[in-house]
């Protein structure tokens, strides 16, 4: 069976969780998934952690990627401004079979339209923020991930791993998913429409 290739965008001061979370889950499962970090001009890019990581071009991305994955942190309020970044993530996404963003990397899917008319939701603590990238997505405010067709948008940090599972949950049977968690040991809140930290 082929690898489905995952694409991970990284930036400075991306959030680590938004990150290893979903990593975790996917790069277990090593006989099924193969994950290569990438940023807009390669090299190493850090986090407010200090947690370093080597990247490749974005330029180097080619035409298989079936997933990207966009995570958030606070390099998101720089990144939305930065065009060059956008347009690649616009290419990207259109590129790929499917769509991860955790925490405000919704903002910059939504900065480049692919999320309008679509539902989405971001992080509940910056929820006010990150919607105004993009004033045509129907926001959705208390779920904790959102599927449109081929994009899954999460709410913050942990809830990307949510979001893998229910992905995994999607794609290989909610039993698989739950093996993984289990392996991981950790409390899949498998309730995709129900965030405890919804936004007001």
């Amino acid at each position: 069976m082929a690898l489905t290739n995952i694409a991970v965008l990284l930036f400075n001061d991306f959030e680590t969780l938004d990150v290893f979370g979903p990593v975790e889950i996917f790069g277990r499962l090593t006989e099924l998934y193969s994950i290569k970090f990438y940023s807009l001009n390669g090299g190493l890019i850090f986090n407010k952690h200090n947690v370093s990581i080597s990247t490749q071009k974005l330029d180097s991305i080619s035409n298989d990627i079936e997933i990207f994955i966009i995570p958030g942190g606070i390099g998101t309020r720089k990144e939305v401004d930065n065009t060059p970044l956008i347009e690649k993530i616009k290419t990207i996404s259109n590129l790929s079979t499917y769509v991860f963003t955790v925490c405000t990397g919704s903002a910059l899917l939504a900065k480049t339209g692919l999320l309008n008319n679509r539902r989405a939701t971001t992080n509940k603590r910056a929820f006010a923020w990150a919607i105004t990238n993009g004033e045509h997505v129907h926001w959705d405010k208390t779920a904790r991930w959102v599927v449109d067709e081929k994009f899954y948008t999460s709410s913050g940090v942990s809830a990307g791993m949510d979001m893998a599972l229910g992905f995994l949950s999607d794609r290989h049977g909610i039993d698989f998913a739950r093996k993984v968690a289990h392996e991981i040991e950790y409390n899949w809140i498998e309730e995709k429409d129900f965030d405890t930290f919804k936004a007001d």
